[in-house]
Parts: C-alpha cells; sequence; structure tokens
C-alpha cells in the first residue's frame, strides 16, 4: 500500500487490493442471482427510474464492481446499507457475501417496493427498511450491531453516520462509495483506506474505522 497526502487514508487502487485480498468465488447459485438482479433490475427500470442512463449503460461494470468490492470489505454479520436505491452495490454485494444479513435503508416508496421484490427473488438474508434513516433506526431491535455500513454518494456523511455509533460493532466500518478522497471529520470514527475505484476518474471507496471515544 502506498500513501499520499489524502489526510492519514492509504489510496490504493482496486487491482492493488485484489492482488492482496483474496476474492471470493462464484458459486452457480450466486451468478445465477446475480443475472436475476440484472434482469429485473432492467425490467423494472423501463417502467420506473431505479438508475440513471450512465448505470443502465454500463450496468455489468457496476455490478463488477460491488462484488469487488464485497471481496475487499468481506462482509459479514449485520450489514447496513443507507440510501439502497437501485440496489447498487448492496444488492451485489449481498448475493456473494453469505455470512451476511443486509438491512437495506430507502425511503423512496417505487425503490423500496423494488428491493422487497429483488430480496424474494434472489433469496437474500436481507431486510427492507421503507423509511428515512432517523425513522429506520427507531425500528432497530436494541442488540442489533453493524460489522459494516454501506453507502454510496447520500448526503455528507458528517451528518448521519454519527447516528448509528449506538449500533455499531466494535471495530465496525463504514464504507463510502463516493465521488472524493476526503471526508471531513467524524466524531468516533477514523478514516482507515482510500480504494480508487475503476469506473470513471472520480470514484472512490472510503473506509472509515469505528472506535468509542471516552471523555479526556
Amino acid at each position: 500500500m502506498r500513501r499520499t497526502g489524502h489526510d492519514s487514508g492509504i489510496l490504493r487502487s482496486f487491482a492493488d487490493a485484489q492482488d492482496d485480498t483474496s476474492t471470493q468465488d462464484h458459486t452457480a447459485a450466486q451468478t445465477a442471482r446475480l443475472e436475476t438482479y440484472k434482469r429485473e433490475l432492467l425490467r423494472w427500470n423501463d417502467r420506473i427510474n431505479l438508475i440513471g442512463p450512465e448505470a443502465v449503460a454500463n450496468l455489468d461494470d457496476h455490478i463488477a464492481e460491488a462484488v469487488a468490492a464485497a471481496g475487499i470489505l468481506k462482509p459479514q454479520g449485520e450489514v447496513l446499507d443507507f440510501g439502497s436505491g437501485g440496489g447498487l452495490p448492496a444488492v451485489p454485494m449481498a448475493i456473494v457475501s453469505p455470512t451476511a444479513r443486509f438491512h437495506l435503508v430507502e425511503s423512496d416508496k417505487k425503490k423500496w417496493a423494488f428491493l422487497k421484490h429483488i430480496v424474494r427473488a434472489c433469496e437474500l438474508n436481507a431486510v427492507v427498511y421503507g423509511d428515512r434513516l432517523a425513522r429506520a433506526v427507531m425500528q432497530f431491535p436494541s442488540h442489533l450491531q453493524f460489522s459494516l455500513v454501506t453507502s454510496r454518494a447520500v448526503g455528507n456523511p458528517e451528518e448521519w453516520v454519527p447516528s448509528l455509533g449506538k449500533w455499531m460493532a466494535p471495530e465496525g466500518r463504514v464504507a463510502l462509495f463516493q465521488g472524493s478522497p476526503e471526508v471531513p471529520y467524524i466524531r468516533g470514527f477514523t478514516k482507515t483506506d482510500v480504494f480508487t475505484l475503476p469506473r470513471g476518474t472520480a470514484n472512490y471507496l472510503v473506509t472509515l474505522a469505528f472506535h468509542v471515544e471516552h471523555p479526556a
């Protein structure tokens, strides 16, 4: 890994990360579910706006990127995805992460209807919350602890990430798919890695580690 001037983060390419990270082999069932997801996403997108024209034109690349991210992040246990939209990257990650249970939070009624459909169609170990994050957390059991939180370009992370501290597992992580390698200071979280993603010129996966801050 090579250090850069991007705060204390470590900028890495997806290719470099996969060289030193064992990726998950696809079973026939996982491959079939990825095809089901792609087919159903495009079918539903013809009727309602789930993803934009760029994602439609490059859907295979988006799915491959999500699968590669799962190989790097290795989701296990309870995983939260905030702003799940049409399911990228959460659904492909869930398909290839059989030891994880995904909690998908999406406030748009049409999008969470699709997510509920795809959870059934792909037989995913996942729960869909059709609500805003502030109201969704009120539905979480008090004992729930997330080992990983993911999100793609949703709002300002410094505004919503701290609200999840109560539900973070010790040494839990946050993974942000975003257009910048930078993140502002977020109380209780420390930036650990920055991965450059292969699509486009401003496409990054930034990881944060959760820690409990004790009063001085």
